[in-house]
């Protein structure tokens, strides 16, 4: 079994990765993927995209840094009976050729780079002449942004980076991203995941649950007496972006959908 090498390899993430299949699904859509075509997964997690691709016929190749996920994600390409290609890798530095894909995706993976500019340098790379990326990044002022921001109160600050995962979530941001690269960006689009949850205080467990970062932190809060502190304050957020449902009380985690295209080789 393999060992987290992060902190994404701690508690359920692959619980959050259930409800975001929708958005990986969606992506694959919006970069036309079918048989045949060169796929590159990147940030894959617990494989949602490299899955869907796979499902339909692309030649998939899917990358993590967290040997965890990407053994939860052979464990369900195996279940589904697809060929997949799993990678251990940096988005900064892949362990992939040049022009290696026709499509390249990240859903809400290649946002978390300390190096926006590394991480674009690479996409551009690994993406074959006439190729297109799609990308699903939080929005800046959404609920995962947010929540970041409660949890500054109480957890390290994150490593060092040149800006916030939220800046691929932004159109203008993100194009100023790329613009070193030759990658273009064409097409943005917003969309949001629902979360339904029975009250805040479940709404407060499963990010807890599913957050690694958080969940590596506990003992330590525990000792300073600021655990029950950190679940008040996201069981406050919930309450705040939530909308009251039937089923209890419904959050919306905004995204944006991005789609950038390489030139052909003239």
């Amino acid at each position: 079994m393999a060992q987290a090498k992060t902190t994404w390899g701690i508690g359920d993430y692959p619980l959050m990765a259930l409800r975001l299949e929708p958005v990986a699904s969606s992506a694959v859509l919006t970069g036309a993927v079918g048989p045949g075509v060169r796929v590159l997964d990147l940030a894959t997690g617990t494989g949602n995209a490299a899955l869907v691709a796979a499902q339909i016929g692309a030649v998939v190749t899917a990358v993590d840094i967290e040997p965890v996920l990407i053994e939860l994600a052979e464990q369900r390409a195996l279940s589904a009976g697809v060929d997949i290609q799993w990678l251990l890798g940096d988005v900064e530095h892949l362990p992939v050729p040049d022009a290696n894909a026709d499509v390249v995706l990240s859903i809400f993976g290649v946002m978390y780079a300390a190096d926006h500019a590394s991480a674009a340098r690479e996409l551009a790379r690994v993406t074959a002449p006439g190729g297109r990326v799609v990308l699903a990044s939080w929005q800046p002022g959404s609920f995962i942004p947010a929540m970041g921001q409660v949890l500054g109160d109480f957890l390290p600050p994150p490593p060092p980076s040149t800006g916030p995962p939220s800046r691929w979530g932004d159109t203008e941001a993100l194009r100023n991203i790329l613009q070193e690269t030759d990658l273009q960006l064409v097409h943005t689009i917003t969309g949001h995941v629902t979360l339904t949850f029975a009250d805040a205080t479940a709404g407060a467990l499963f990010l807890i649950t599913t957050a690694g970062h958080v969940l590596s932190e506990r003992d330590r809060l525990m000792l300073l007496g600021k655990w029950e502190d950190l679940q008040d304050s996201l069981a406050n957020l919930v309450n705040e972006r939530g909308d009251p449902c039937d089923d209890g009380i419904d959050v919306r985690l905004g995204y944006l959908m991005a789609t950038a295209v390489k030139p052909p080789s003239s």
